[in-house]
C-alpha cells in the first residue's frame, strides 16, 4: 500500500487545525466552512478513514510514527484492507 508523504500530512493537519479554530471563531462563515470540509475531504481520502475525526487522528498517528521510526516504511494497515 502507498503511504503518503509525511510533509504532506503535517501540512495537511496544520490547515486543518487552523481552519477548525478559524471556523469555531465565525460559524457562520460560509467560505470558512468550505475551506474546513475540503480540507477535512483530503484528509479523509488520504488517510483511508470514513470520517474527518478519524482521518486526522489517523494521520498524527501516522506522522508521529514516522517521525519516530525514521525512513523506514511503515503500515499499520494490510493492502486486503484497501480503502
Amino acid at each position: 500500500m502507498l503511504m503518503p508523504d509525511t510533509s504532506v500530512v503535517s501540512r495537511l493537519i496544520a490547515r486543518y487545525r487552523a481552519q477548525e479554530h478559524r471556523l469555531l471563531h465565525a460559524p457562520h462563515d460560509e467560505q470558512a466552512r468550505r475551506t474546513f470540509e475540503d480540507t477535512a475531504y483530503t484528509l479523509c481520502v488520504l488517510m483511508c478513514e470514513r470520517t474527518a475525526r478519524e482521518a486526522v487522528l489517523a494521520a498524527e498517528r501516522y506522522v508521529r510514527l514516522q517521525m519516530a521510526s525514521g525512513p523506514q516504511n511503515l503500515t499499520s494497515r494490510t493492502t486486503a484492507e484497501g480503502c
